[in-house]
């Protein structure tokens, strides 16, 4: 499984369950396309958390990078429903971070 980590601060920090909501449904809508798997969005809790990374932490789970790449062609094309999607959720935060991992161990390594 590959999992694309996001960390993002709200712009406007009064409109945490606006944002809640529009990750669901930008993210939600892919995962009903089979564009990926499945995704979380956790909010950093009494601080805690490694200098500069984001309040909000969503995870966004693929089986594969190919999946993960029809996910980010469909996101790209910044047209349509999809767009409208993305732009509710993108309006809305700054400071953004990302990262890509694998489960491990996987069916990749050799033991």
């Amino acid at each position: 499984m590959n999992t694309y980590a996001i960390w993002v601060d709200l712009r406007d920090g009064r409109e945490d369950l606006a944002f809640s909501d529009a990750v669901q449904a930008f993210l939600g809508s892919l995962q009903s396309q089979g564009l990926l798997e499945s995704f979380t969005l956790e909010r950093r809790k009494f601080g805690f958390s490694p200098e500069g990374l984001g309040e909000f932490h969503i995870r966004i789970q693929t089986k594969t990078l190919d999946q993960l790449d029809q996910a980010f062609h469909e996101a790209a094309a910044r047209s349509g429903h999809t767009e409208a999607l993305h732009a509710e959720v993108f309006r809305r935060v700054v400071n953004f971070k990302s990262a890509l991992y694998r489960s491990f161990p996987d069916e990749v390594r050799v033991r």
